[in-house]
């Protein structure tokens, strides 16, 4: 077997599969039978859409995994022909299996071509301008932002709001705009003396309007679609990806959610009427998809947004769902989603940095 464990059982559960992707880094596992036979492969992709298609998240893979998934045997194995496989069929991953079909090693993109390369999208640019939420008080950080806006905390060498903007830069987006209200002084004079490839247009509240009221700002020659993102959550997601979705399924507005598991550090007690119980949970796990707080808006949408008001982006999800208007969402594993605007996770964030 390979330095790296990859496999999973196929009646392993959504929710183990999802820890696995996460614990490995990796973006396929290789699903094995109980003799440890390969018989496919997942992805997170093969899970999100399953979900959307109706998939109970407490099911398990058995019916989800792609049973064609492309092999090579070790003994015709050549790093040759395994990066013509990977050129050919656009794979991340090839298993190698010995004469049971069983997984000896696996190559990816990474080790074939070069030691920091991954062919993804390359010399492609997400035509999305992405509007940053960012004139929140943030006072989830207090007492930080007492001092400071919440974007111009640090993220290691970094502000927040510039680390944002670096992950949306890695899928080629130019142009950025920026709602601003609390310290926006300070935001804009910040980012107006950093040197930078990108663009910036900033646009005022004249009071709070909340997470959704500040778009009714936007003109009408804000592209057709467009990506709205709080300023206190990074998500690793494919960009490319969300978009197509979002264009093909015609939505008016899609919501970037994250499968997250929720363990309650207690037992559960189930009980019948008069209080006899029937059985205990010790400590049980619920998988929930949450919203992360960033979506991609058809400017359609921006008449339903009321001027100079206070409005939630739940009050404008809400209100596009009672006018029958088309809402989606797409689902990342919980390990891409951070929500740096809580002390904990921002900590995380910071160590995470740290880290790499």
């Amino acid at each position: 077997m390979p330095d790296k464990d990859i496999t999973i059982s196929e009646f392993s559960s959504v929710r183990e599969t999802l820890k696995k992707l996460d614990y490995t880094a990796e973006k396929v596992l290789l699903v094995v039978n109980h003799n440890k036979r390969f018989m496919g492969t997942i992805t997170d992709g093969d899970i999100r859409r399953y979900i959307l298609n109706g998939g109970n998240i407490q099911g398990n893979i058995a019916g989800i995994y792609n049973r064609k998934a492309l092999s090579m045997k070790k003994k015709a194995y050549s790093s040759k022909l395994a990066r013509r496989i990977l050129l050919q069929e656009k794979i991340e991953l090839l298993p190698i299996l010995d004469d049971n079909e069983i997984v000896v090693d696996f190559v990816t993109w990474k080790m074939i071509f070069s030691e920091n390369k991954e062919i993804n999208h390359v010399n492609t640019e997400l035509n999305l301008p992405v509007v940053i939420m960012a004139g929140g008080k943030g006072s989830r950080l207090d007492p930080f932002t007492r001092i400071l806006p919440k974007p111009l905390i640090p993220l290691g060498e970094r502000t927040i709001v510039e680390v944002i903007i670096d992950e949306f830069r890695k899928c080629g987006v130019r142009d950025y705009y920026l709602i601003l209200n609390y310290k926006g002084e300070m935001i804009e004079s910040y980012l107006s003396s950093k040197a930078k490839n990108y663009n910036v247009t900033y646009l005022w509240e004249k009071d709070f309007y909340g997470t959704a009221g500040g778009l009714g700002l936007l003109t009408d020659s804000i592209a057709d679609n467009f990506i709205v993102t709080n300023c206190d959550v990074i998500v690793n997601a494919d960009f490319f990806d969300i978009s197509r979705l979002h264009i093909e399924s015609q939505a008016d507005l899609t919501i970037l959610s994250s499968i997250q598991n929720y363990k309650i550090p207690y037992g559960v007690i189930e009980f019948r009427d008069g209080g006899e119980v029937v059985n205990i949970l010790e400590k049980p796990e619920h998988m929930l998809v949450i919203n992360t707080g960033v979506y991609i808006l058809h400017k359609r949408v921006l008449p339903f947004i009321p001027k100079n008001t206070h409005f939630d982006m739940t009050d404008l999800i809400s209100k596009l769902i009672s006018e029958r208007k088309k809402v989606i969402t797409y689902p990342v594993s919980e390990s891409k989603y951070r929500d740096i605007g809580q002390w904990e996770e921002y900590l995380k964030v910071v160590r995470l940095l740290e880290n790499f």
